[in-house]
């Protein structure tokens, strides 16, 4: 399978080490000082349950260049996905389908309406890592697994296809029968959790450790479901429950993406986050307090330091 992963990042980065190691024709979109690392050395992901080293990687930042691909892991941050997305045109021109794995609800819609709906599948991705320096990728924990689906319009053939390359190169992926709720509800668990270390500057086992951080993260969480619901996306009835009984069961040091950007200095993804759970529920008639103040914490830093 050919596929071009963009945005080598945590997400990118380690699932398409996966896909590469296994044989698959795999492009990584990277740029700057990371692109020039894989180029010279390859791509390193540290992991205490798959370490890997792709040398040499394919490795670009120039996707003009790039023959159409089969799939499109689209992991960009989400600031960039409108300006990315007209950039896959090419990519998929030959019946190709893009899967975005951002955080957030909004990448789907914005690549449908500029690819359309037959050339998009929805995905989400459940692992923590992060890109540590140049060309190196730290996975933490255990969790690395990857939900795909079509939306109405999309192509099942594609994410069955898709799916299968994935379990033959050892990547733990489900076909979901309702992509819009897996996408829901990762978005609820990370807004809260996002929202949460970013205030404290804090991990998980912090959060969940301090009653009054915990009350927060579950508070942040329970808006977070009463608008899905508002949304009319199936959540289950003991979502929140479920929920808390996963964060308990994360590695203590598990941070959220977004406070690896905090402390780094980089821009922000909260107003995809906690800032739409806020913004959304004003919309639907009901209020949103914790995730409005954690939003509000956030908007200082949203564009970087």
């Amino acid at each position: 399978m050919r596929i071009a992963v963009m945005g080598a990042g945590g997400v990118g980065g380690f699932f398409g080490a996966k896909l590469a190691l296994a044989g698959h024709e795999v492009t990584f979109v990277a740029r700057g000082r990371h692109l020039q690392a894989i180029r010279d050395a390859g791509l390193v992901i540290e992991s205490g349950v798959s370490p890997m080293h792709v040398k040499p990687a394919r490795a670009t930042d120039d996707v003009g260049t790039m023959d159409a691909v089969d799939v499109v892991m689209f992991c960009v941050k989400l600031w960039d996905v409108e300006s990315a997305a007209a950039q896959l045109k090419p990519l998929i021109a030959r019946g190709g389908v893009a899967i975005p794995f951002q955080n957030g609800l909004a990448a789907p819609d914005i690549l449908m309406r500029v690819l359309g709906a037959q050339h998009v599948l929805g995905g989400v991705a459940y692992i923590a890592a992060t890109i540590r320096e140049p060309g190196v990728i730290t996975h933490t924990g255990t969790m690395a697994r990857l939900r795909v689906g079509a939306f109405r319009g999309g192509s099942y053939e594609k994410a069955v296809e898709f799916a299968e390359a994935a379990r033959a190169a050892g990547i733990e992926i489900e076909v979901s029968a309702d992509i819009r709720r897996a996408l829901w509800e990762k978005f609820c668990f990370l807004s809260a959790l996002s929202g949460c270390t970013c205030l404290a500057r804090a991990p998980i086992g912090v959060i969940r450790d301090d009653r009054d951080l915990r009350a927060t993260f579950e508070g942040a969480l329970s808006e977070a479901f009463n608008l899905g619901r508002a949304e009319d996306v199936a959540l289950a009835d003991n979502f929140v429950e479920s929920q808390m009984e996963a964060l308990d069961s994360l590695p203590y040091e598990m941070k959220a993406s977004m406070l690896h950007d905090l402390t780094a200095g980089r821009r922000l993804e909260a107003p995809w986050l906690s800032g739409t759970v806020a913004e959304m529920s004003e919309a639907a008639g009901f209020d949103a307090p914790i995730s409005r103040t954690l939003f509000a914490a956030m908007k200082p830093y949203i564009g970087g330091t």
